[in-house]
């Protein structure tokens, strides 16, 4: 069984938490415009003919020799402390006042964690595109050029979901690369994949495409937008955040992860398409945080398993299998049981097509769906909301203050609270990446009813609490199979 892996270099660290302390550098100047390229593949045989129309070998160094000096290494900082938070029951009411992130040494934690990977430059501004992953939790990013300059480097900000991240260098006139269209890309056509790995800069490796819209698990969260570009160009640790191009140098993909046995290349790697790269940069670089439009439905891909089980008429799609309250799919009539098998005239295979179409769209943008039920098409005009029901923009502060936590929140039901004994309560559903699990032993379920002695009742009354905090906070709850009360520290 293949395992599949990120291509972060020495160390794996944790979830963003840099977001918060960088400003972006528009200077209130027109919103950044990323380049697109209408690129085609430049060759799609093994061999080119000559003046004479004799057969030559694939050349691929004018592809190589643009994009090298647009491809960067990336070295990524953790100052650890060496010292953890842990819960505790006891902590005496006159003395949580001097509460603070670090209750106990953890020798193993001493020293700073290093890791190393490679972006691509994509702006004359400096801006540069790496994965989420190379950049978790680091305090300091050093990017170097392929000239050998380096230039330290301010986050502008992630996005877990696509495992993205923005970057930039107080340099500009850079060479940097276009972003091609990503749905013109052909299973067969060749790619280079160019990187950092094993820190041995400016790597270019040869591939072809060997798949599109593939979805691995490799975010591992229940909102990650997966559809990959699978490719056998050879990549390895330290090629993540690097480079996939046609043969005429445009910007095809960010190569993020490798199935592998072994950590190392065994013949497949994928990347993020560029279609989903310029959405996420944009959406960083001109409003501070990525603005998601979601259909409202849980899917499945259609099987023939699946097909057979619920007397499917279509043997390939996304089967809804749910449908979120308020929601614009639900809104217009589409039903559990459905199989979308179109949106916008493209056609939907898998949950892969689905997902990364929409996840390059924004909260009230209008897609069109075909959906097959009972053997009948029907057609539907669905706008897009935001996770909230609305289609209203999300704003900056609400969304990085939570990534950093690595937390999603939400109300506690009137039983539950009524079984508790409480009056009011967040729950914490979901745990990733992010100060929480960096500093505390807090599990999910865990139900927050006081920050800093501050009553919570909503999600939105921990954001307001912590907004403007600085300095160490004690988070005061209980777990729903009981125990008692829960005190747990950490820094903001």
């Amino acid at each position: 069984m293949r395992k599949f892996g990120s291509l972060f270099g020495a160390a794996v660290m944790g979830s963003a938490l840099t977001i918060g302390s960088f400003q972006l550098l528009t200077d209130n100047k027109e919103p950044l415009k990323i380049e697109h390229v209408d690129s085609t593949p430049a060759v799609q045989t093994s061999y080119n003919a000559d003046d004479s129309g004799r057969a030559v070998p694939l050349d691929f160094t004018a592809a190589a020799e643009k994009v090298m000096d647009a491809v960067v290494h990336i070295r990524s900082t953790q100052n650890t402390s060496g010292y953890t938070s842990q819960p505790n029951q006891q902590i005496p009411e006159q003395f949580r006042d001097f509460f603070g992130p670090f209750l106990r040494q953890n020798p193993q934690n001493y020293g700073p964690r290093v890791g190393s990977g490679s972006g691509v430059i994509i702006s004359n501004q400096g801006h540069i595109v790496t994965n989420n992953h190379v950049i978790d939790q680091a305090d300091d990013v050093e990017v170097t050029l392929h000239d050998n300059r380096s230039f330290k480097a301010r986050v502008l900000g992630t996005d877990p979901t696509t495992d993205l991240a923005v970057l930039q260098i107080e340099q500009e006139g850079l060479p940097y690369l276009g972003l091609t269209n990503s749905d013109n890309a052909k299973v067969g056509e060749w790619v280079l994949a160019v990187g950092n790995p094993f820190n041995l800069n400016s790597t270019v490796t040869a591939g072809i495409i060997s798949a599109k819209a593939r979805n691995i698990g490799i975010i591992g969260d229940s909102t990650s937008i997966e559809s990959f570009i699978q490719t056998d160009a050879a990549v390895n640790p330290g090629n993540s955040g690097g480079a996939l191009v046609n043969l005429n140098g445009d910007l095809v993909g960010i190569n993020t992860a490798i199935a592998s046995p072994t950590g190392a290349y065994s013949g497949y790697s994928f990347a993020v398409p560029s279609n989903i790269v310029n959405k996420v940069v944009e959406d960083i670089i001109t409003y501070g945080v990525v603005q998601r439009g979601w259909l409202g439905v849980t899917i499945q891909s259609v099987t023939s398993g699946l097909a057979r089980e619920n007397d499917l008429t279509v043997n390939a799609g996304a089967y809804v299998a749910g449908l979120a309250d308020n929601s614009g799919a639900k809104d217009v009539g589409v039903e559990v049981g459905d199989v979308i098998v179109e949106i916008d005239g493209r056609t939907v295979s898998n949950t892969a097509n689905l997902i990364g179409y929409v996840g390059s769209k924004r909260p009230g943008d209008k897609v069109s769906l075909k959906v097959n039920r009972s053997g009948k098409e029907l057609d539907y005009d669905v706008m897009l909301k935001n996770r909230d029901g609305n289609t209203e923009f999300v704003k900056k502060e609400k969304t990085e203050l939570l990534t950093s936590l690595g937390a999603d929140l939400a109300e506690v039901d009137g039983k539950t609270l009524k079984r508790l004994g409480l009056d009011a309560g967040v729950e914490v559903k979901a745990l990733r990446p992010g100060k929480i699990r960096r500093y505390t032993d807090m599990r999910e379920g865990f139900i927050i009813t006081k920050i800093d002695g501050k009553k919570v009742k909503t999600a939105k009354d921990v954001v307001e609490i912590l907004e403007n905090k600085e300095g160490g906070v004690l988070i005061e709850g209980v777990y729903a199979n009981g125990g008692g009360t829960y005190y747990y520290g950490l820094g903001v």
